[in-house]
């Protein structure tokens, strides 16, 4: 068996170097794209659930405009606060709009309470049912997506994978953040 040169056996190392290294950022970058991928997909499942309570919003509307014809000036705020809603883009802009869409339905239930024929109507009850459900799964998908972008942003601020994230653009992202005043507990019945 021949002999390896000195020349040879650093030539062998630093083409193991190499090789480790090209798999090193080809692991770090597939890893990096499968996290960024993970928040996409809990964004749109995010936006699944604001889209769900915005398609409530008009039948909602439409059984208050019912008994309560003469209260234009909320139905025009809650189209506006729900307009906002669907063209928002990022998690702040979406927390915003729906904080003017809650704002603008709470004022729609407290109309609601001055007609009792309204309350009574099962259109109106199974909508408010929908809309309640459909509140706790936003803020379970909005979990979720948080804890997503969770994993994304420490990805890309560790070392050494930051490098990587650095090379090919990866950027953190917003979550979602709890309002102000929101560690105070909500009272429901006040909201229906």
């Amino acid at each position: 068996m021949k002999k390896l040169s000195g020349k040879q056996i650093t030539l062998m190392s630093i083409g193991i170097v190499a090789v480790l290294l090209i798999l090193w950022v080809m692991g770090s970058y597939n890893g990096l794209v499968k996290a960024d991928e993970t928040v996409n997909e809990k964004w749109a499942n995010v936006g699944t659930a604001y889209q769900r309570r915005a398609d409530l919003v008009p039948n909602l509307v439409e059984t208050v405009k019912r008994y309560a014809a003469h209260e234009e000036t909320i139905f025009i705020e809650v189209t506006k606060a729900r307009a906002s809603m669907m063209n928002a883009k990022t998690p702040t802009e979406l927390q915003a709009a729906d904080n003017q869409l809650s704002s603008t339905l709470k004022t729609l239930f407290a109309v609601a309470e001055n007609y009792p024929n309204l309350k009574a109507n099962e259109n109106f009850l199974s909508l408010q049912d929908e809309l309640a459900g459909t509140e706790n799964r936003i803020k379970t998908e909005r979990d979720i997506y948080n804890g997503a972008v969770k994993e994304l942003n420490l990805k890309i601020r560790r070392f050494p994978t930051n490098i990587i994230a650095g090379i090919f653009g990866f950027e953190k992202r917003d979550m979602f953040e709890a309002q102000q005043g929101a560690e105070e507990a909500v009272d429901v019945g006040k909201l229906f």
